[in-house]
């Protein structure tokens, strides 16, 4: 990834849906089906070096 300020449309999808499972597994009717696909989001390559590299350039808070 060039610039992780300039995400590709597949990335802001993955993160997009990654709020969204998020608040839904979050919420009363949550359900493990969201969990299961924060899991695999998180694990995603391209999601993993966005990450990588917001933190890098301070843009994100770190993990603890």
């Amino acid at each position: 990834m060039a610039d992780p300020l300039k995400p590709s449309i597949s990335l802001l999808c993955k993160l997009g849906s990654l709020i969204i499972h998020t608040d839904e597994f979050l919420s009363p009717s949550g359900h493990p089906i969201d969990k299961c696909s924060i899991d695999n989001l998180m694990r995603d390559p391209e999601v993993k070096e966005w990450l990588k590299q917001m933190a890098d350039n301070a843009l994100i808070v770190l993990k603890r």
